[in-house]
């Protein structure tokens, strides 16, 4: 116990004549409830180290990868930050003075989780992170392949539905998620028990990105998230009969650069051809970029701003030094409100992003109001349905 909290107990211990023994019990519960915070809370407060435990209506679900960018993120919408860069106690801090959950990254070998030992002590580690970091939950974020009659399909349900039971029991009102494909439809080779896992945890977030992480047809760019191919996979989650309100939509705050072996007069890139789990392209023959960056960019382009009416999603073609044409295919406030809509009319549980660190915060005047429009997007519409 540190020196001022020792002279609060003696204080406590002594009290003045006249102060009623139900006074007392009560600062004692009072004092007794800032300890329970921990000795080493690195918050101003100590009670902002106690996790957070009401449920908002409406998820704004944030992924962070470090920095400080957060110190400019619109917090008056902000329920939940996934932090996938380095721990940040003031970051952790924050976020609760506003009423946001702070969650952790969940990363894990399949091959591992087979073993229900393994698995154990895996949830332990990171509950006890959790504790000793003040946070209030965990992000499972594992994307890699798995077979639908292999022992990780179930292995990998287990996982998901121990963390969640483990994490309730021991820290109240944690939250427990799980991000998914944009579809159900075993997209990279990921066989999951997609309505075990929903059942099993607080709600999955659904990656509705990297869209093109296989492409079937012509090896050429594309919508990074393009509005009917979205869409129809909230359908199919939602015909398998995975509650709307277990959904968090996630939309990219980044897009993709192609560097085109040919473009055509009428805006047709051909990409080279990069393979991905099966599939003869990919969308690893661009590399992404973020908002800020693309805004930019897009004035210097050659093309200016185009639209395609098909995707739903903006577009621009630039050169660069060495002559070779580009083309850069992304989501703006236009396109991701086209989506958005759709939370509303079917009732999903929330919207997030990868990542909030993509926006430009620097405070120039034509930056802010870029960011600001981003931001303002993800507020729920009135139901148009």
């Amino acid at each position: 116990m540190s020196r001022p909290q020792l002279r609060r107990w003696r204080l406590l211990s002594s009290p003045p004549r006249g102060v009623p023994g139900l006074a007392l019990l009560a600062l004692l519960a009072l004092l007794a409830l800032r300890l329970a915070a921990g000795t080493d809370c690195p918050c101003p407060e100590p009670e902002l180290c106690r996790p957070i435990r009401h449920h908002r209506d409406f998820e704004v679900f944030v992924f962070d990868v470090g920095q400080k960018t957060w110190k400019s993120y619109d917090w008056s919408q902000i329920t939940t930050v996934a932090t996938f860069g380095k721990y940040d106690s003031e970051l952790m801090c924050y976020a609760h003075s506003k009423g946001a959950r702070v969650v952790l990254k969940g990363d894990v070998s399949l091959k591992d989780i087979i073993d229900p030992a393994f698995r154990a002590s895996w949830i332990a580690q990171k509950l006890n992170l959790a504790k000793t970091q003040y946070m209030d939950g965990i992000n499972i974020d594992i994307e890699q392949e798995v077979n639908c009659l292999s022992p990780e399909y179930d292995a990998l349900t287990a996982l998901v539905k121990e963390t969640t039971d483990s994490f309730h029991r021991e820290i109240e009102g944690s939250q427990v998620t799980f991000d998914v494909a944009w579809s159900p439809k075993n997209i990279d080779r990921r066989c999951y028990n997609y309505t075990g896992i929903a059942d099993a945890c607080d709600f999955l977030f659904v990656m509705s990105y990297d869209e093109q992480s296989q492409i079937w047809s012509e090896c050429i760019a594309a919508a990074n998230a393009p509005y009917n191919q979205t869409l129809t996979g909230y359908n199919d989650y939602i015909k398998m009969s995975i509650n709307p309100k277990k959904l968090v939509m996630g939309v990219p705050w980044y897009g993709y650069d192609y560097t085109c072996l040919n473009l055509s007069e009428d805006h047709v890139c051909t990409i080279a051809k990069v393979p991905f789990r099966g599939a003869p392209c990919s969308d690893a023959a661009g590399r992404q970029v973020p908002y800020k960056m693309i805004m930019k960019q897009i004035n210097s382009s050659i093309s200016g701003n185009l639209w395609d009416k098909d995707q739903q999603a903006p577009y621009y073609n630039y050169k660069d030094p060495a002559g070779h044409f580009h083309q850069v295919w992304y989501d703006n406030p236009q396109s991701i409100s086209l989506k958005s809509t759709y939370i509303q009319n079917y009732g999903l549980r929330g919207i997030g992003m990868w990542n909030a660190n993509c926006l430009d915060y620097s405070g120039d005047a034509v930056a802010k109001q870029q960011t600001e429009e981003m931001w303002e997007v993800l507020k729920p519409k009135l139901l148009q349905r």
